[in-house]
């Protein structure tokens, strides 16, 4: 059997005493990361107020390309038009969901000349939200169910018994 001495349970205690002072050092340097989060994130085209206002009616495709830059997206249904768009998205602290505090789709609209014929700011209270995560925009219309694909096939009538109806 072994002798435990006060020596040897002094230093037990220092030593777990060290380990408590160490973890308390470095906690807040740890914890510095999450607490000194900013918590703003900007996705896509960041708008700048003193560049969109270069682009005027009648300028030409060419000049919003010098001035904007490449668009985040194109559209060529019902005439061509360019948009650009960002997001805000804020997370209070670094581990928690983050939630979109603003969404903006700078657009630029083309007449058949590609010159300027309309321009618009859409802010998040004038449509969607765009997912940028998978990409994927929601749109209206109706995905065919396992309930309707049956009713259909059930109600279609074939006439099995070929030409002339015998």
């Amino acid at each position: 059997m072994q002798r435990v001495t006060a020596g040897a349970i002094g230093s037990v205690f220092w030593s777990a005493r060290k380990i408590a002072l160490t973890a308390a050092l470095i906690a807040p340097v740890a914890l510095g990361g999450c607490l000194g989060y900013d918590g703003e994130i900007y996705r896509g085209y960041v708008i700048d107020e003193r560049t969109v206002s270069q682009v005027q009616t009648g300028s030409s495709a060419e000049q919003v390309l010098v001035v904007l830059g490449t668009p985040s997206t194109t559209s060529t249904i019902g005439g061509d038009a360019w948009y650009y768009i960002s997001q805000k998205v804020v997370r209070p602290v670094a581990f928690m969901k983050e939630r979109i505090a603003d969404q903006r789709v700078f657009a630029v609209y083309f007449d058949k000349g590609k010159k300027v014929n309309r321009i618009a700011n859409y802010g998040i209270e004038d449509g969607q939200l765009i997912d940028y995560v998978t990409r994927t925009t929601p749109t209206a219309g109706s995905e065919p169910s396992f309930v309707r694909n049956m009713l259909q096939n059930l109600l279609r009538f074939e006439d099995k018994t070929g030409p002339g109806g015998r």
